[in-house]
C-alpha cells in the first residue's frame, strides 16, 4: 500500500533523524536522489549528462538548498548548470558554495533554452500558491524543458492538494523520505507529472497515515471470493432501487455493475423492471432478503420515502448514491447499525455541503472529510482522483487507477452497483469504496484502450479488471 504523510507528520520524522545525523547528511541524501533522477531524464533527452543544460529555479529555504546540491552533482558530469534565485540574497549558502566549487553559475534571468529545469523554489511548507518574485521565474520556464519539481510542484499545497493561486506543473516529482497527500488528490495531482520516491531514511514507525492507495496486492486480499461451501445468499444478495421511467438505464448499469462484481444474485425494486430483466434475465424482481441496499441512480424526484426505507433497514448495509443523496437526513445515517457509503460527484457533495461546486473541486480533501464527519459514514468523493474518506476519521483513500474516458454517462452507476455488491459481500464501507474505484479504474482502462468508451462497456470489462489483481 502507498501512504502518504502530513507536512507535520514528515517534519516530526525529518528533526527526529536529523538529531542522529551529522549536519547536513539528511540534505545531502536528498539532494543525491534528486541529481540521481535527473541524470537519468537527462540520458534518455541527450543519452548523457555532459553537455546538458540545467536551470534551477531557486527558493530561499531547504527546498533551494536540495536543488543547489544536486545542481552541483550534474555540474561535477559536465552539464551547464544555471541557478536563477527568487531571492539572490537568501540563497542556501552551503548548497551555493557547492555550486560554484563545481563550476555552476548564477544567473539573474532564466535562460531561453534549457533541456531539464529543476523547481526549488517552495517546499512542502508552501501555502496559497506562488508569490509574484517566484511566480514570475516559473513563467519564464523555457518551452520543451522537462520541468523536476522538488518534493512537490511549488505552489500546490502539500497537505491538500489545493492550487489558490500561480503554481508550477511539473513532468517529474522527486519526493522524499514520503508521500505527501497533496501529490496524490486533484488538483494539484494534476500538476506533479510521474512522482519518485527517494528514500532518506525516515521512520514513520505508528505515526498517523494521511492518505493510502491501494495496490493489486491490497485489493486482491480484500476480494470476497466464494468457497466450495458458498451459494448465492452467501455471496450476497443486493438489492438495487435504482432508474425510473425517465432513467430507467440507470437501473441496468447498476444490476450490471453488481452481478459483475461478485453478487450472488440481485433483487431489484422500481419502475424499469421490464428494462433489467430484458438485459439480465436472472435478477429477481421485489423486496426480499438482501445483504446490502443499493439506492438513489437515475431515482428521479419525489422517491424521497424509498430511500429512507433503505436506510431504516439499520443492519443492512446501503451506499446512497445519486438522486438518493437529496436531502439526505444526517441523523437518520449516524444512526445506523450497518455500514453506510456515499457516493456523490462534485456537484452532489457541494448540494450536501452547501457550497458551490467550485469549492468542492479545489478543495476534494477537505471535503470528502466534511461529508464523512457530518454524515458519520463512509464517503465516496468520485472525480478524476477518487477519495474514500471514513466516517470516524483516519485515513483517506486516493485511488490510483481509471482513465479520463470513464467520465462518462451512466459510469458511476456501475460503480454504484459494484461497491454494493462488494458490501454484500462483506467489505466495509472505506473498504468496498475503495476496491470499487479500483475495479472501476482497471476496467475503464481495459474497456476503452484509449478510445471512448461507453458504461455498459465498462460493466463487461469488470471480469478481466477482477482478473489482473487477483492474478
Amino acid at each position: 500500500m502507498r501512504t502518504a504523510y502530513s507536512v507535520e507528520t514528515v517534519r516530526a520524522a525529518e528533526r527526529e533523524l536529523m538529531a542522529r545525523l551529522p549536519e547536513g547528511a539528511l540534505m545531502a541524501r536528498a539532494a543525491a536522489g534528486l541529481a540521481a533522477v535527473c541524470a537519468e531524464l537527462l540520458a534518455g533527452i541527450r543519452g548523457r549528462v555532459y553537455g546538458a543544460r540545467v536551470v534551477l529555479l531557486v527558493g530561499p529555504g531547504d527546498n533551494g538548498g536540495d536543488a543547489l546540491y544536486a545542481g552541483a552533482r550534474l555540474a561535477r558530469r559536465g552539464a551547464g548548470v544555471t541557478a536563477v534565485p527568487m531571492d539572490p540574497e537568501r540563497m542556501h549558502p552551503g548548497g551555493l558554495a557547492a555550486l560554484r566549487a563545481a563550476g555552476g553559475r548564477v544567473g539573474d534571468s532564466v535562460p531561453r533554452r534549457a533541456d531539464l529545469v529543476v523547481d526549488g523554489l517552495l517546499g512542502i511548507g508552501g501555502r496559497g500558491g506562488l508569490r509574484p518574485a517566484a511566480a514570475a521565474l516559473a513563467e519564464r520556464i523555457p518551452a520543451g524543458a522537462v520541468v523536476v519539481a522538488v518534493d512537490l510542484p511549488s505552489g500546490v499545497d502539500a497537505d491538500t492538494g489545493e492550487v489558490s493561486g500561480p503554481a508550477v506543473t511539473a513532468d517529474v516529482t522527486v519526493t522524499f523520505g514520503a508521500y505527501k497527500p497533496g501529490l496524490l488528490t486533484d488538483p494539484g495531482a494534476s500538476r506533479v507529472g510521474a512522482v519518485r520516491l527517494v528514500d532518506i531514511g525516515l521512520d514513520f514507525g505508528d505515526r498517523a497515515v494521511a492518505m493510502e492507495a491501494l495496490q493489486h496486492a491490497d485489493v486482491a486480499k480484500l476480494l470476497p471470493v466464494p468457497t466450495a461451501s458458498s451459494d448465492k445468499y452467501r455471496r450476497g444478495v443486493v438489492g438495487v432501487v435504482a432508474g425510473s421511467e425517465q432513467y430507467p438505464g440507470a437501473a441496468v448499469l447498476a444490476v450490471a455493475g453488481a452481478l459483475r462484481g461478485g453478487a450472488g444474485a440481485v433483487r431489484y425494486v422500481g419502475p424499469a423492471a421490464e428494462a433489467v430483466l430484458a438485459r439480465f434475465p436472472e435478477v429477481l424482481v421485489g423486496r426480499g432478503r438482501v445483504q446490502s441496499w443499493v439506492v438513489g441512480p437515475g431515482l428521479g424526484a419525489g422517491r424521497e420515502a424509498e430511500v429512507g426505507r433503505a436506510l431504516a433497514d439499520a443492519d443492512v448495509p446501503v451506499l446512497v448514491d445519486a438522486d438518493g443523496l437529496r436531502g439526505l437526513d444526517a441523523e437518520v445515517v449516524r444512526g445506523r447499525r450497518a455500514a453506510t457509503l456515499l457516493t456523490p460527484h462534485a456537484g452532489e457533495a457541494a448540494a450536501l455541503l452547501g457550497v458551490a461546486r467550485e469549492t468542492v473541486e479545489a478543495g476534494r480533501l477537505g471535503a470528502v472529510r466534511e461529508l464523512a464527519g457530518r454524515y458519520g459514514a463512509a464517503v465516496l468523493l468520485k472525480g478524476a482522483t477518487t477519495l474514500v474518506a471514513p466516517g470516524g476519521g483516519g485515513a483517506v483513500r486516493v485511488n490510483p487507477t481509471g482513465t479520463p474516458w470513464l467520465a462518462t454517462a451512466g459510469s458511476g452507476d456501475v460503480l454504484s452497483g459494484l461497491a454494493g455488491a462488494l458490501l454484500a459481500g462483506g467489505l466495509g464501507g472505506v473498504d468496498a469504496g475503495a476496491v470499487a474505484a479500483y475495479l472501476h479504474g482497471l476496467a475503464g482502462r481495459f474497456a476503452a484502450g484509449g478510445a471512448p468508451v461507453v458504461a455498459q462497456e465498462v460493466a463487461g470489462a469488470l471480469p478481466e479488471a477482477w482478473r489482473s489483481v487477483a492474478g
